[in-house]
């Protein structure tokens, strides 16, 4: 991710009053558990927020291992493996298969970092799969405002 985003992040998570919003950094043992566990690769932009901040809230909740106690302890395994579980049937499950699960929105859809890199939000009401951003600085540079 660009210098510039990051330290606007890092301004806005480590201000006082926002801890909660701020989890704890990955560690490399735990991010290759993952994509072990999930068969997937992690995108560079992706590994480097949740190495600085963990699970954060950056414009919306992204999740990892340790995340900010505002966002719940759902980690990015719990969510991919929960998705892919409860979609399997369905059309979106070939992306769940071979990407992960980062957020999910208000309505309860799952945001999806698929294998190029892009971001994706599945509506399942719908069953239409949507493309948010190209990649996740994209996604965050669209989505991040300081308060």
């Amino acid at each position: 991710m660009n210098d510039a985003l990051m330290e606007r992040l890092k301004a806005f998570l480590h201000r006082e009053g926002n801890s909660s919003l701020v989890g704890s950094p990955a560690s490399q043992e735990e991010i290759v558990n993952a994509q072990q566990q999930l068969n997937v690769s992690f995108h560079e932009d992706y590994v480097q927020f949740i190495r600085t901040f963990g699970g954060a809230y950056a414009g919306l909740a992204v999740h990892a291992f340790h995340n900010g106690s505002s966002l719940g302890n759902e980690t990015i395994v719990d969510l991919t493996l929960g998705f892919r579980e409860d979609c399997k049937e369905l059309p979106v499950a070939e992306v769940l298969r071979t990407g992960y699960v980062i957020s999910i929105d208000g309505s309860g859809d799952p945001i999806i970092i698929d294998q190029a890199g892009k971001v994706l939000i599945y509506h399942h009401d719908t069953g239409e799969i949507k493309e948010l951003a190209d990649s996740f600085e994209a996604l965050i540079e669209d989505c991040f405002y300081e308060w």
